[in-house]
């Protein structure tokens, strides 16, 4: 995981390199801020050209680029996390955060399909910061909540600084940082035996075995699908183990060419649903113990981009 002190504070020069250097990091912070990496990129994209914007007097009068480029990002994904709120309101459905594939799988092509699609997406680190789980709880918080545990705890900057950036005081900070942990400890349960659990789970709904498919899910697991409006899904989640397997089969019943692939998914395994070579849905999971217990399924092909063209291996 990567620190302020190795890139955000460290740099005095406001050389090209030194500031184009800064896109990963600034990448990797907004989509957790943010939860969409087409809203991360336009983030960024504002923060540079605010640093374009000003005379090379004003570039070279600040001490740290990297600092002033992350307390930038971080003000806009605030006001960004500001209106989201009134947007998805207005969302059709479910509103996921978007689903990205593991890092090789994205630079090789296997997922997008073209081996020039690394930048930005191979940049964001997958680490337990980003599984599905954990973005869903983040989506419950305030954006001040939001904003300070991500700038805190997993960037590891000091409540001083996050105070900047926020608009609050270190000791509100240091509270908001606590009252999302203890939202988010939930997540940070292992996820030992993951890998297993999605093939067996693959394999009951490939022979459409609904017996098989109940007993890999809990019984109060609950499936969440997001289409955005723009193609046909349940908008309300689906719950219980047998509504969910009777739900799966249904779908495999209306669709006879999908294809299922096993595929890394926000650094957890998961699947990706194909029909005639195309990817419909991307599907990330939780457990507890032997079972299933959360299913996030994207369909929006807005948020699929990182996936779309991708072919059967």
């Amino acid at each position: 995981m990567s620190t302020p002190s190795e890139s955000a504070h460290d740099r005095s020069e406001p050389g090209l390199n030194a500031i184009v250097g800064e896109r990963r990091q600034l990448t990797n912070l907004a989509y957790r801020l943010l939860g969409s990496l087409a809203e991360a990129e336009d983030a960024v994209q504002e923060t540079y050209a605010r640093w374009y914007a000003m005379s090379g007097q004003q570039q070279e009068a600040i001490a740290s680029p990297g600092a002033w480029l992350t307390t930038v990002a971080s003000r806009i994904c605030l006001d960004v996390l500001g209106s989201a709120r009134a947007r998805r309101e207005r969302y059709v459905g479910a509103w996921i955060p978007e689903p990205l594939p593991d890092r090789t799988e994205w630079i090789s092509g296997r997922a997008g399909g073209r081996a020039e699609a690394a930048d930005p997406a191979d940049r964001i680190t997958l680490d337990e910061s980003v599984n599905m789980a954990f973005l869903v709880v983040l989506e419950s918080m305030t954006p001040a909540e939001r904003v300070a545990f991500i700038l805190h705890d997993v960037f590891r900057y000091p409540f001083a600084e996050v105070a900047e950036i926020v608009g609050r005081t270190p000791a509100a900070c240091r509270q908001l940082a606590s009252s999302a942990r203890r939202r988010i400890r939930a997540t940070r349960a292992p996820a030992a035996g993951q890998a297993g659990l999605v093939r067996q789970f693959k394999e009951a709904w490939e022979a459409r075995d609904i017996e098989a498919l109940v007993g890999l899910l809990d019984p109060d697991a609950a499936m969440v699908a997001d289409g955005g409006g723009l193609v046909g899904t349940v908008l309300r989640p689906v719950e219980g183990s047998r509504r969910i397997a009777e739900y799966l089969i249904h779908i495999a019943e209306k669709a006879p060419g999908l294809t299922l692939l096993e595929r890394t998914v926000n650094g957890r395994p998961g699947l990706v649903a194909q029909h005639t070579g195309v990817t419909m849905t991307v599907a990330a999971f939780d457990l507890a113990g032997d079972r299933i217990t959360r299913i996030w399924a994207v369909r929006n092909p807005e948020k699929l981009q990182a996936w779309t063209g991708s072919r059967q291996i």
